[in-house]
């Protein structure tokens, strides 16, 4: 059951895009990008220099790291290798990672296999000299569980890096909607490390996205991270480029209060929290139709 009220929904979605980087009725601080190419360049960046602060000061760095947006690595891999930043102190820990009816990881070769993508993507295009060792690169699993917890537990994550879900999911934190089991912010809060069913929006929602409208390919099934451990670094940077599917949710994070519907509205009470999105990602429809007007909404 929805508690976004339509009213609000419909004023929050008619707001222009222009007019976002400073409305007043901002919940957490936003940041517009004019394209993939500039936000990739953005993403890079901003994680390069957290990275060279840290080597800087002779400390590690310990990051929960996405798979994707896809835009970023070229540009990760050029800024380390051309200016010789070292990501031998970087420890990362995966997001998340897909899983079949079974809870089974997907073969090697399955397009929604993440860490594949990630060892091509992420760590493939780093000089050898640079890379992140690989006792200090955590990808989620099912049999692999009980010893990130203990890893992430060792000591604070500095920077959770991530994108958002058509309903808002941070890592595959997806809004509950289970028809017996209501959950409320403070347990989504507190959530952690674990295997879940996909629900069925996000299953349609990435098989249009991936697979022609082909749900019967998509994962069924997660292993991720809670939001309790991407809540805890001590900053977290949202990216996202891919446009129409993630533009509501950009919307109610950006002024809705918490809610379970839409988990990435947990950020506002995060003291160092950014979002970023590409000006085709901060667009709505309903801006820009200005002549319709959704029958019993006055705003």
């Amino acid at each position: 059951m929805t508690d976004i009220n339509i009213k609000h929904l419909y004023k929050w979605c008619k707001i222009l895009t222009g007019d976002l980087v400073n409305h007043p009725d901002l919940k957490i601080p936003f940041r517009l990008v004019t394209d993939s190419k500039e936000m990739g360049e953005v993403m890079a960046r901003d994680f390069a220099n957290d990275i060279k602060a840290s080597n800087n000061n002779g400390r590690a760095i310990r990051a929960i790291v996405p798979c994707g947006p896809k835009c970023w690595y070229e540009p990760f891999s050029r800024i380390v290798n051309e200016e010789k930043i070292s990501l031998r102190n970087l420890t990362v820990f995966h997001m998340d990672e897909c899983l079949n009816w079974q809870g089974n990881l997907l073969p090697k070769n399955h397009p929604y296999n993440f860490r594949t993508f990630m060892e091509k993507y992420f760590y493939g295009g780093i000089l050898p000299e640079l890379e992140v060792p690989e006792e200090q690169r955590f990808f989620p699993a099912p049999a692999s569980m009980e010893t990130i917890r203990a890893k992430i537990n060792e000591a604070a994550i500095d920077i959770t890096l991530g994108g958002w879900g058509q309903d808002g999911h941070v890592a595959y934190n997806q809004s509950r909607r289970h028809p017996f089991n209501n959950i409320s912010v403070e347990e989504l809060r507190t959530s952690e490390l674990r295997i879940q069913e996909n629900n069925v929006d996000t299953i349609i929602a990435l098989a249009q996205r991936s697979f022609g409208a082909a749900y019967q390919f998509v994962p069924p099934m997660s292993v991720t991270l809670g939001l309790k451990e991407c809540l805890s670094a001590k900053k977290i940077r949202l990216y996202s480029d891919t446009g129409s599917w993630k533009q509501t949710a950009l919307r109610v994070a950006l002024f809705s209060n918490e809610t379970v519907e839409y988990p990435i509205t947990l950020l506002q009470s995060h003291p160092d929290a950014l979002i970023t999105a590409t000006y085709e990602t901060a667009s709505h429809p309903i801006a820009e139709n200005p002549d319709w007007e959704f029958e019993g909404v006055n705003v």
